[in-house]
């Protein structure tokens, strides 16, 4: 039989120490082929390169992994591997481990997540792993067995259609273990700090912080998370508010 082909992209860049922990973590379970961004491209969603050229470069191999870069969007990654680069469809699409937090209402904006949509939009199994912590240091020894079992469990049992995981891991504590819940409705602040530049003109660099708009609710990410545990939200791509079209159609009428 022919072994597992293992996609992993990130948003954090080629050189970034969690997705190398993740080649590591996965490497025994298949050929593992990384195509992700040349630099960091954090907060890009699912955005993709539509005025510009994109540029691949090879890299030397990691481990026995296969390794290219993209001058472009996580999502680039994906697309250029499965038209360009990939020789077979992947069984698996894998996205991080990424540096900082994707819990709560961070799936909207985050590039590693914005990969992960983009595989289960082509139909294939995707999970995307974050730890909560932000460092190029940060310790992502208890994450790698568990991002491990998660992908193996993934690559033997599938997922339902337009099903992707999102995978987050607490930071500097020992994991108590794993829960399947929803992600917290939340939301940032979105802080933007006032500068000057030397030429006395003023730029500004966002800030803020995540707020838990259901600090109570036992059943969600940022709940658990809070308490050790890692968190995994199944997650859709779709857009539909299913809900609401009966309320819809009534008031235009």
């Amino acid at each position: 039989m022919e072994r597992k082909l293992i996609l992993i992209a990130n948003d954090d860049g080629v050189h970034a120490p969690g997705l190398h922990r993740l080649v590591e973590a996965v490497a025994p379970l298949g050929d593992v082929v990384v195509v992700a961004p040349d630099g960091p491209r954090s907060g890009q969603s699912s955005a993709m390169t539509v005025n510009g050229p994109l540029r691949v470069e090879e890299h030397p191999e990691y481990g026995d992994a296969k390794v290219y870069s993209v001058s472009g969007t996580p999502v680039d990654c994906i697309k250029i591997a499965m038209n360009n680069i990939l020789k077979r469809r992947p069984d698996i699409v894998l996205a991080g481990i990424n540096h900082g937090s994707n819990a709560g209402v961070n799936i909207l904006y985050s590039g590693t997540m914005g990969a992960v949509l983009e595989g289960c939009l082509q139909g294939i199994p995707a999970v995307g792993f974050s730890l909560l912590h932000h460092s190029i240091q940060a310790d992502f020894s208890q994450a790698m067995p568990l991002a491990r079992m998660i992908t193996e469990k993934v690559l033997a049992n599938g997922l339902p259609h337009d099903v992707c995981l999102n995978v987050n891991f607490p930071a500097k504590v020992t994991i108590e273990g794993v829960k399947v819940v929803r992600a917290a409705r939340s939301h940032w602040t979105e802080e933007y700090q006032t500068y000057t530049d030397p030429h006395g003109k003023p730029f500004y660099w966002l800030t803020g912080g995540l707020v838990n708009e259901e600090p109570d609710a036992t059943d969600t990410d940022l709940y658990w998370l809070d308490r050790n545990y890692a968190t995994v939200v199944p997650s859709t791509t779709s857009q539909n508010a299913l809900d609401a079209i009966g309320l819809v159609t009534d008031f235009l009428k």
